[in-house]
């Protein structure tokens, strides 16, 4: 059983009750489910992921103390506890897992503010452009049971993307580096002798590509570990993710090499086919550098347009 399956089963079968019967006054003031850090948060779990942070449980989302008070709190905090500590053959976690709690009584200022660094989801320019996907996939992925409250559900749907002028600059900027890292250094690197320099200028050329990949899909990245994952249940250059398996898990010898090189430039018309196709870029040619110059030019807002073409990766 995965984890949202469990979680959702797990409320249904206890916490459900608990709430309807002790708190009933409460039932319009919450949200409950899961969300947030967790591959059982994107269907990501398997057999591996049972060996840590793996519980039965759910989150009960409370609003601010003017709403919720203090006392309140505790009280729903000592009734979640009192919940079964097994089920589906599970047992809750006695200690709090590292990175703070992932069931249990949550306000939701204090989840914005682990996920944000605010206590709100009034996002600045310069929020938008130093938060990390991760943190913008965790607060809108996962699973709400329901929310009565409607607060969180307004905040996820406000988050579900960048605006489309940050889009814009993240993928002006990564397009750059896969110019620098894939088009022109990787080969560079090689002639120099630099076998272990080229095969940085690979990961950054696919790091870069990735990232672009979920920008033009307009998914937010998960945390690393899960790029592959969810790089290949994309709708769009899906496909890409086999190619750079082959680029990140070869060598750079003789013959390899210009395998690998044609294997960029491959990957980079593929791109700009896409960036063409959706009147992304003006360009017309296969140079990344200068389809990521058009792009940057395209940003609505001549403050964020006017920053450094990088200030947005």
């Amino acid at each position: 059983m995965q984890g949202l399956e469990l979680a959702r089963k797990y409320y249904e079968s206890f916490g459900d009750s608990m709430l309807k019967e002790q708190f009933p006054e409460l039932l319009p003031l919450l949200a409950v489910g899961l969300i947030g850090s967790g591959s059982e948060c994107f269907g990501y779990d398997d057999a591996v992921s049972t060996d840590h942070d793996f519980e039965p449980g759910f989150m009960i989302f409370l609003p601010d103390e003017d709403v919720v008070d203090r006392k309140t709190a505790f009280r729903l905090e000592r009734a979640y506890a009192k919940l079964p500590r097994e089920f589906g053959g599970f047992r809750r976690s006695l200690v709090q897992p590292v990175g703070g709690p992932r069931r249990g009584v949550i306000r939701i200022r204090d989840f914005l503010m682990e996920k944000l660094g605010q206590e709100d989801a009034d996002l600045s320019l310069t929020g938008w452009l130093t938060l990390p996907d991760q943190s913008l996939a965790e607060l809108t992925g996962g699973s709400l049971f329901f929310d009565n409250y409607g607060l969180l559900t307004q905040i996820r749907e406000r988050l579900s993307f960048f605006p489309e002028d940050i889009r814009k600059k993240k993928m002006a900027g990564h397009l750059l580096l896969m110019a620098q890292a894939g088009q022109y250094n990787y080969e560079r690197c090689i002639r120099h002798g630099e076998t272990a320099a080229a095969q940085i200028a690979v990961y950054e050329f696919v790091k870069s590509a990735i990232s672009l990949i979920f920008l033009l899909n307009r998914r937010y990245q998960p945390y690393y570990k899960w790029g592959f994952r969810a790089l290949r249940e994309l709708p769009c250059l899906a496909l890409e993710a086999e190619l750079f398996e082959y680029l990140l898990t070869t060598d750079n010898e003789p013959g390899i090499m210009e395998e690998k090189a044609k294997v960029i430039e491959g990957i980079a018309a593929d791109v700009i086919l896409e960036l063409r196709g959706r009147h992304l870029s003006n360009a017309d040619c296969g140079d990344l550098e200068k389809h990521a110059w058009s792009v940057n030019d395209s940003i609505g807002d001549g403050v964020l347009r006017n920053m450094h073409i990088l200030a947005a990766v």
